[in-house]
């Protein structure tokens, strides 16, 4: 798994919102992952020798954007005619190699004039404040900004801008320039308009976003500059140490023997990669290229077989110890530490699978389904063998749990996990694969770091003109102030961002703007920012877009809006479990907060509403006892007494009316 094959990095640059790197040869493919993993050494030596926080925002920024723009192909070479042609002309044909150079190298591939010319700007306006920063962010505190600190200031704005285009496409570029228009012209709206502002000039918004740590230096920056590439990197190291392949080997050793084994096996395979790739789509194409010739001699339909696989890829961001990075943002906001983040993900995390699980068995019955014989090794002799893969993994939470850091946990990990690597002579990691892996953890956060500096533009604004909490009151008001409105309408919204932008993006603008708007209503901090990154994350398998979904369609061939609905169908549990820690009194059980006594027994009572709804999407042939499930499951979720034994009730009778008209049907 070190490396995708080329169908599967077609797939992944298909249906991820991530846009596909250039495929760099030569000399500057070399020069490039050099200075990547010059940034991954700086990151990793950071951890130790701490740097000022806006200096070493600023200087992480200025190796990664120059990387993007080197990497990442610009696309108006496409863009431009296809917005101007007419009709349905064929695409142009694909540029051939030149005299001299081997097959299968493009020209395109290498980086234009006006590339270089983006990345030296980019160093250039980085550089710049660097060179005196006690001055700089002095002229920016007094509002004594130079001329040239507003023009590289723009600059930047405009830099940001096209590498966000690049490497995640439009829709998050126009959300900015919205923002950027609405700060400038805020005092044209009307006077009587709740969003209306006084107005900012060049100054006024360049300081804001350029000279401190509201703008693009902010929260989001300081999570991939110091969170997210040291996860990048980890996970870097133990794909180049033969985790990955140990992780596919041990699910399908684990599982062998019974007919669910297959889709067991497979969300299995997507938690264990989940501590690798933190990216849904790539997750689901990695497993999928190995998983589904085993689901389909398994007997499972194209579609279920491409739902399991999605639903088993978006675990990945889901799933601790690594969560998505989201995740880390969550923790900054609130001021906690990693570990705490990841308590909270825990019980959520154990009630997704267990939905997962479930639906599998009913499906394994349905689709009479049967076990299939892998060739590999006994799971006690993977285990024995190669079981210390899982020792640095532990060792994050062991560490963290005795105060540690996640900074310094998880790079004490990656050593562990470096060190272990020499007792595999296979995926010994000498100095060439160290370079490698130091390398790709750099060029896998250059999305995410442009991601987060243009956030960084939303964060500004946001917080310059009160956007927030205006838009968060007039949530509030047009929900007439009823907490489950409020909270239907901020899942719905978080859904529909996610459509548009990134998981990182999406939860961002989310918690600075529906954030508050739950916690208005008496919602706390932390079960607000969890429901919204649920649903941010969950936007991966939403209809209409349901990225994950769709490159599951695309590896078993199978109906794309039907793997769709299979994928919605095995994630059902998360899309209302969250809804329990939002509107309910002992929802924050689910988090993992108050007496262990009542954690334990909201969590016993969520997972009878988890096997409630199985049952009810896909457990029981009628529609009465399908409606009676669904009922009872709902009522499960309020956690509390009435409602809790409401809801037994219920499912009793849905259990008795399932087995009544099952006899009916077959008095044998």
């Amino acid at each position: 798994m070190t490396e995708l094959s080329d169908r599967e990095a077609e797939l992944v640059s298909a249906h991820e919102q991530e846009r596909p790197a250039r495929q760099l040869g030569g000399p500057l493919r070399l020069g490039v992952w050099i200075v990547g993993g010059l940034l991954s050494v700086y990151s990793l030596v950071v951890v130790f020798r701490p740097v000022e926080a806006l200096e070493h925002r600023m200087t992480f920024l200025a190796v990664a954007l120059p990387l993007v723009f080197l990497c990442y192909r610009s696309g108006w070479s496409s863009f431009l005619p296809r917005l101007f042609r007419r009709g349905t002309a064929a695409s142009p044909p694909p540029e051939t190699p030149a005299d001299g150079e081997p097959e299968g190298t493009r020209r395109s591939e290498r980086p234009s004039v006006a590339d270089w010319l983006l990345a030296a700007a980019s160093l250039a306006v980085l550089v710049y404040p660097l060179l005196d920063i006690d001055g700089f962010r002095d002229r920016g505190s007094g509002a004594a900004l130079t001329d040239l600190d507003v023009v590289a200031g723009l600059a930047l704005t405009v830099l940001l801008l096209e590498a966000v285009r690049r490497t995640v496409g439009w829709s998050l570029t126009i959300i900015c320039i919205v923002f950027l228009i609405y700060a400038y012209y805020g005092a044209y709206l009307p006077i009587d308009w709740t969003i209306g502002h006084r107005g900012f000039d060049l100054g006024q918004i360049v300081s804001q976003l350029y000279t401190g740590t509201e703008g693009f230096f902010g929260v989001p920056m300081q999570v991939a500059a110091s969170y997210i590439i040291l996860f990048t990197i980890y996970g870097a190291v133990l794909d180049y140490s033969g985790a990955s392949k140990f992780f596919i080997d041990l699910s399908f050793a684990a599982f062998r023997k019974s007919r669910a084994a297959p889709g067991r096996t497979v969300t299995t395979a997507g938690f264990l990669l989940g501590t690798v790739s933190g990216s849904g789509v790539a997750t689901t194409v990695s497993l999928g290229s190995v998983a589904w010739p085993v689901l389909r001699r398994a007997g499972y339909p194209k579609e279920p077989a491409g739902g399991i696989l999605a639903a088993g890829g978006i675990g990945a961001i889901l799933s601790p110890p690594t969560l998505g990075a989201a995740a880390f943002i969550i923790a900054e906001y609130l001021r906690v530490s990693y570990l705490e983040v990841l308590l909270y993900a825990t019980i959520p995390t154990l009630l997704y699978y267990l939905g997962i699980f479930l639906a599998i068995e009913i499906d394994s019955r349905r689709f009479s389904t049967h076990a299939v014989q892998v060739d590999a090794p006994k799971a006690g002799k993977l285990l024995l063998r190669f079981g210390y893969h899982f020792s640095s993994l532990i060792l994050i939470i062991v560490l963290m749990a005795l105060d540690r850091s996640a900074f310094q946990s998880v790079v004490i990990a990656t050593a562990i996990a470096f060190a272990l690597s020499f007792l595999d002579p296979q995926h010994r990691m000498g100095p060439k694969r160290v370079g490698q892996a130091l390398a790709k953890g750099t060029l896998e956060v250059l999305p995410v770091t442009a991601v987060c500096a243009a956030a960084g533009i939303i964060v500004g604004v946001i917080t310059q003109t009160g956007l927030g909490l205006n838009l968060s009151a007039i949530i509030v008001d047009f929900a007439a102030g009823n907490l489950v409105l409020t909270t239907l309408m901020s899942g719905i919204a978080v859904m529909l961002l996610g459509l548009a932008v990134p998981v990182t993006a999406s939860f961002i603008i989310a918690a600075v703007i529906i954030g508050p708007a739950l916690t208005t209503l008496g919602v706390t901090q932390a079960e607000a920012y969890m429901f919204v990154f649920y649903y941010a994350v969950l936007s991966e398998v939403s209809p209409p877009t349901a990225l994950s979904a769709v490159a599951a369609a695309a590896i078993t061939g199978g109906n794309t809006y039907k793997t769709m609905m299979m994928t919605w169908r095995y994630t059902l549990p998360a899309f209302l479990v969250p809804f329990a820690f939002v509107l309910t009194p002992n929802g924050q059980a689910l988090l993992g907060q108050g007496p262990i006594g009542t954690v334990l027994l909201m969590t016993a009572v969520s997972a009878v509403a988890v096997a409630a709804l199985a049952l009810a999407t896909g457990g029981m042939s009628g529609w009465p006892e399908r409606a009676l499930a669904a009922i009872a499951a709902v009522l499960l979720l309020f956690l509390e007494p009435v409602p809790i034994v409401a809801g037994l009730a219920v499912l009793a009778v849905a259990v008795a009316v399932h087995l009544v008209r099952s006899r009916r049907r077959d008095p044998a």
